[in-house]
Formats: structure tokens, sequence, C-alpha cells
């Protein structure tokens, strides 16, 4: 009978784990044919998952990374799952603001359009800081992808309707943001809640300032997912956080489906500035939807890197 007990409480677990990790799957089955897509971050995780997806659907797929070798590997490995040629890669650091300045220019001169850019890179919690010494996390969770958009939204402009997709997650609601200290990099947890709060105010203030100008822009958290961000901390941790991984988080090319419908969706459309889980629009908590802040920020994020 202990067996039976044993059997059924084991069968019981992994149900429940199933149910916790059931996610709805994009359903739009949109064609972007002769659309340009921009994901940083493509090389690996949601960005190559959505990488494909665009691939599929006929679009023109820009991956930009850090690491060349990984991005050739990646445009290798997305053109065969896509069955599509139109995939390539360019060289980006988000931690490097000079670098984003470079890729803008070099982007906008070779390539004559710009449909949909998603702002998928990330860093998670450490305590590096970046080439212009801001923490890791909020120099390139926020300020590098600032930049980057501000910088081809004339190009977004031009090929509207556009959007701009950034990805954030749900940990935003652990934190606010300390004006007096935008650059927080003492806890490294709460430091990434910051920069994921940061993602969400830009997304919220970039709907504002391209209302009526074609472009739209969505916040999408894509649940826990089972990716490589675990490569920054010590083996032991990692050890420990693939098993839970594999318990409790999902993967990424479900995770990528929720980008994959603000991307393409004509519903989603009618939610610019909008926070997105689980395909559809969710409810941001009081303090995370202050147009105040989000204005604050943004001016704050352009005297920042300089773009006044």
């Amino acid at each position: 009978m202990y067996v039976l007990y044993t059997i059924l409480a084991s069968l019981g677990f992994f149900f429940v784990l199933k149910w916790m990790k059931k996610r709805k799957y994009c359903t739009d089955l949109k064609r972007l044919d002769g659309k340009t897509v921009l994901i940083t971050g493509g090389n690996s995780g949601v960005g190559k998952d959505t990488a494909v997806s665009m691939a599929m659907r006929g679009a023109r797929v820009i991956i930009a990374c850090r690491d060349l070798d990984k991005a050739e590997k990646a445009v290798r490995e997305i053109k065969f799952k896509s069955h599509s040629l139109n995939v390539f890669h360019m060289e980006l650091d988000l931690a490097n603001l000079r670098s984003v300045r470079e890729f803008c220019k070099n982007f906008v001169q070779k390539e004559k359009r710009l449909d949909i850019l998603i702002n998928n890179a990330a860093m998670p919690g450490v305590l590096d800081c970046t080439d212009d010494n801001f923490s890791m996390c909020f120099g390139v969770n926020h300020l590098g992808h600032f930049l980057l958009t501000n910088l081809l939204l004339p190009q977004l402009k031009e090929c509207a309707p556009s959007r701009v997709v950034t990805l954030t997650c749900s940990s935003y609601k652990y934190q606010k943001l300390d004006f007096q200290d935008l650059n927080y990099n003492l806890l490294p947890f709460f430091t990434y809640c910051r920069s994921k709060l940061a993602n969400i105010y830009f997304s919220q203030e970039l709907a504002r300032i391209t209302q009526g100008k074609g472009v739209t822009s969505y916040a999408v958290h894509p649940g826990f997912v089972q990716s490589g961000w675990t490569c920054h901390y010590s083996v032991l941790f990692r050890m420990l956080m693939q098993v839970i991984m594999w318990m409790f988080f999902v993967s990424s090319e479900i995770g990528a489906q929720t980008v994959i419908y603000c991307a393409v969706s004509d519903e989603a459309a009618k939610h610019s500035g909008g926070y997105f889980v689980d395909c559809r629009p969710a409810t941001l908590r009081p303090f995370a939807r202050d147009a105040g802040v989000a204005k604050k920020l943004w001016e704050a994020s352009e005297r920042l890197v300089k773009l006044v």
C-alpha cells in the first residue's frame, strides 16, 4: 500500500508541475513577407526561438549579438529550423554605448526596412559594470536598448505600422526605482528587478511618444524560461538551478509565444503600451503604471546615454 501511495503522490506531483508549466501558444498565422525583424540576443533561448518563428513567416531576420561565433552558429540553426535563408547576424554589444551607436549607423546604411524590433537580450543580476560604468543590469537591460530603440526610431516610423517588443519580467514588482541611484548595483536580484521595471516604464513612454505615428510598443513577460543565464554564476548554483528550471520553468519555445504574439497579432496592436503575459494583456501593479515616473525615467535615460 505504501508503494501505491508513493506512486500516486509522484504522479500527482508531476501532473501539478505539468499544469504549472502549461502556457498558451500564439495561434496567429500572419505572414511577414517583405518585413524586417531585428532581435537582440537572438543567438539563444527565447530570442532564437522567436527568430525561427519570424523566419518561418517569411521575414528577413537579423539577430544582433556580441559573440559572433555564437551568432554564426545560431544563424545556421535558425535557417535549418525555419527552412529560410533570409537570416543574418550583426555585431552588437549592449554593454557598450559606442557599440550601440556603431551598430545603428551600420544597420540604417545596410537595411532598407525595420518593421519589428524585439529588445530581447538581458543580463541576470550580476555585480559587473558596463564599459560606460553603469551597472550591468541597468546598462544592458535598459540603457542599451533605450539608445538602440531611439536611434532606430526614425526607421521604424518610416516603415509604419511597426512594432517594438521589449522583454521584461514579473519580478519588476519587488522593487521601485530610486532616481537618486538609478545605477543601483548592491544586491544583484534587486538590481535585476529594477532593470525589468525600467523596461516596463520604457515601453509605456515609447507608446505615448509614438502615439499616432504608426509605432506600437509592448512589454512582455515570457514566463520563467529554461535558459543559459546561470552561466554567470558558480558551478554549484548552476547545478541547483538546472534542477529547479527542469521542474518549474518553461522551455524557450513556450517562452517565445507571447513575444511572437505581440510581434504579429492584430489584437495585440490595440494595446500599445501594454504588459503581456501568456499571449494576453495582464495587469501591472499600480506603481508600475505611473506615467509621470515613466516620463521622468525617459528624460533621465536621455541624459545618461547623451541623447540630449
